[in-house]
């Protein structure tokens, strides 16, 4: 059998259990991105960007940021961040996949435990599989459920540092974790907690600065906040302590071997920053659609509300599910199905995400047409 045919084989496997991935060029109404405020779009960062040519701001960096690809744009969106966010120091990364492997593979040590939530996201999967700390899942939003792994680890020997890894708002189900008691938990293990704000930044706290408002320039906290989803640019910012961020500097691979970002895009990066801070309104839509929209989904098609702008609608089976989302998407809604391993099995999904890009009347049509197809198949 040649290589081809190998990976042939596999793919015909994957389609057999209806998990095969295809691209899917963007149509209809658009309940499938992360452009939580609409500002991909936005006039405002398109004059930040025609602004930015103007003033002779590169549009590559030509080389990583350790050799000439530095830019004093990267440098300006990183001190702005850290002071918007209240972090000691900022570090801009290409994405948040590529932040997460850096900040897993490269800053808890071979002695150390990395607890994480059972939800957590791949990108924090694929650093910690890079890295050389023991790591152990914890039933999902489950405080205690971390406390007995901790607890169970010091109890075999382990001496080493504890980093607790969670998502603020889960990309999958839009529920929140409990921050509260997770930052109290950090406290008494002496632990390390991290935070990714992928899908809170832009929509939630003050000015948009997340779940995790308040807590960035604690001396045991980082916080990432991607720029591709309601920021509308794209990259991602690790608010962190300044050693911390020197250490990625110095050590992790992806961060020193990686063409710079784009000068441009933190040009666009630090605009949107400020349209969400001076921009209150977008969100106060944003949240008057979530609340409209829970009483049409829990109306039409009985889902209960999930608190936030993402609202799973779980069907259980692959196949199925996927003849759902071809219907809904037959009707005119960009809806995607969502399947294992990206969740886990039997919570196959159609994963629906609110945006300013849709209004009331809108989400009511998607909730008919979801109502049809789901009792259609």
């Amino acid at each position: 059998m040649s290589i081809l045919d190998a990976h042939a084989e596999a793919l015909s496997i994957l389609d057999r259990r209806t998990r095969t991935r295809t691209l899917i060029t963007r149509a209809g109404h658009d309940f499938a991105s992360n452009d939580y405020l609409g500002l991909k779009q936005a006039p405002e960062l398109r004059a930040a960007v025609a602004d930015a040519l103007a003033r002779g701001v590169a549009i590559g960096a030509g080389g990583s940021r350790l050799l000439r690809g530095n830019d004093p744009e990267h440098e300006a969106l990183e001190s702005e961040a850290a002071a918007f966010f209240g972090s000691e120091a900022a570090l801009w990364f290409s994405t948040g996949f590529a932040a997460n492997s850096a900040i897993f593979s490269t800053l808890p040590a071979t002695r150390d435990l990395i607890v994480h939530d059972a939800l957590i996201h791949a990108s924090a999967h694929e650093g910690m599989r890079l890295g050389k700390a023991s790591c152990v899942s914890a039933p999902h939003n489950d405080v205690d459920g971390y406390a007995d792994v901790i607890r169970t680890w010091r109890a075999a020997g382990g001496r080493g540092r504890v980093w607790i890894a969670v998502e603020s708002l889960y990309s999958m189900d839009g529920d929140r974790a409990p921050l509260t008691d997770l930052v109290a938990l950090a406290e008494r293990e002496e632990a390390f907690l991290i935070i990714d704000e992928a899908h809170a930044t832009g929509v939630f706290g003050r000015g948009g600065r997340g779940l995790a408002d308040g807590l960035d320039g604690r001396e045991y906290v980082m916080t990432l906040r991607t720029c591709g989803k309601a920021l509308g640019c794209e990259g991602a910012l690790v608010c962190l302590p300044n050693i911390l961020a020197r250490t990625l500097v110095n050590k992790a691979r992806g961060f020193i071997f990686s063409t710079a970002p784009s000068p441009l895009m933190a040009a666009a990066v630090r605009a949107s920053l400020r349209l969400i801070a001076t921009q209150p309104e977008r969100r106060d839509r944003l949240h008057a659609l979530i609340a409209a929209s829970a009483q049409i989904f829990a109306d039409r098609i009985d889902v209960p509300p999930s608190g936030s702008q993402i609202i799973p609608v779980i069907l259980g089976e692959d196949a199925r599910t996927m003849r759902v989302a071809g219907a809904i998407q037959a009707r005119g809604y960009d809806v995607r199905g969502i399947r294992p391993p990206t969740v886990p099995a039997g919570t196959s999904r159609l994963r629906i995400s609110l945006t300013l890009n849709v209004d009331e009347d809108i989400v009511l049509g998607l909730a008919e047409a979801i109502a049809e197809a789901h009792t259609a198949t």
